[in-house]
């Protein structure tokens, strides 16, 4: 298991973004599992990044963006970021 970035787990920032990502997905009807699998992560570290555990990289979140059919921006967006 991933463990969580020691600098900024927990960041008011990473926690928004995180939820995002938890709403678009959950309206895709995807699972944490089926969105990890898709962009090629571990299904715990996607937990990880739901919860705002992870500062999440740019090509990750362009996955998960992809994936989810929404634009990087739009994760942004609904983050307040």
């Amino acid at each position: 298991m991933a463990k969580p970035s020691p600098s900024y787990s927990g960041s008011k920032q990473l926690i928004a973004l995180g939820k995002a990502i938890r709403v678009f997905r959950q309206g895709s009807g995807l699972s944490q599992e089926a969105l990890a699998n898709e962009i090629g992560i571990d299904r715990s570290y996607m937990g990880g990044i739901e919860r705002g555990e992870h500062n999440v990289a740019i090509m990750n979140l362009s996955k998960i963006a992809k994936t989810l059919k929404i634009k990087t921006s739009e994760l942004l967006v609904a983050a307040g970021l």
